[in-house]
């Protein structure tokens, strides 16, 4: 068993690799669905893809990256869903870290959505 300070210095230590910040104010809201199933296809790689990406990009203030339980599409995951003020949310499907850089880029940065990636372009 730890010590209450060997708890609370592992706690500073990996505060800036946590992914959960506060939402108030932010523009964009990344959320990686980390339930057991998008786990066992990946999503732990994609999440991080998208704390690392966002926080080297310099847009930690206004996106925020964060984990939630099941989305309820397992043969999709790893899904990611990304909200913004007054547009509509946009699914992301089947993710990877390489394709989490690419919709920071295009999508995060650029404004414009990755729809090769999205639900409406999977072969359902």
């Amino acid at each position: 068993m730890k010590s209450l300070e060997e708890l609370m210095a592992i706690k500073a230590k990996m505060a800036d690799k946590v992914a959960v910040r506060q939402a108030d104010g932010n523009e964009i809201r990344v959320v990686v669905g980390m339930a057991t199933c998008g786990i066992a296809a990946g999503a732990r790689p994609v999440l991080n893809a998208f704390v690392e990406g966002v926080t080297a990009a310099g847009l930690a203030e206004n996106v925020t990256v964060t984990q939630t339980g099941c989305i309820g599409i397992c043969q999709y995951e790893p899904v990611v869903e990304i909200y913004q003020k007054d547009k509509e949310k946009v699914t992301y499907v089947k993710m990877t870290a390489e394709k989490a850089q690419e919709v920071i880029e295009k999508h995060i940065k650029g404004g414009a959505v990755v729809t090769d990636y999205t639900i409406g372009a999977a072969k359902i």
